[in-house]
């Protein structure tokens, strides 16, 4: 009956350090087998990113709106054009046609 200490013998002493082999357990629990692990918190950046991103659209979306609305309300008469091309709204002694292209 062989020694099944003397397969550890084998081993190269880099294997048979106990720090190295704690190490390396805990890289595979980190890596694979963690609630958190390499996969989720890769996929949890990349969720990351795209929201950042978003966030970065909305907010020039909500600059440009900002300025459209000073632009709108600083003068009557940027108003009065205002509502009467989204609005159609007109005086009382015009008529609006509406052109639709087909």
């Amino acid at each position: 009956m062989k020694n099944p200490l003397s397969r550890w013998n084998e081993l190269p002493a880099f294997f048979r350090n106990k720090y190295i082999l704690v190490t390396l357990a805990f890289l595979i629990w980190m890596l694979f087998f963690d609630n958190y692990n390499f996969f989720v918190r890769s996929e949890i950046r990349g969720e990351l990113r795209e929201v950042r991103q978003k966030k970065a659209y909305y907010e020039a979306q909500i600059e440009e709106v900002k300025t459209e609305l000073n632009s709108l309300f600083g003068s009557e008469e940027s108003l009065e054009k205002f509502a009467r091309e989204k609005y159609y709204m007109k005086r009382a002694d015009e008529d609006v046609f509406i052109i639709v292209d087909e």
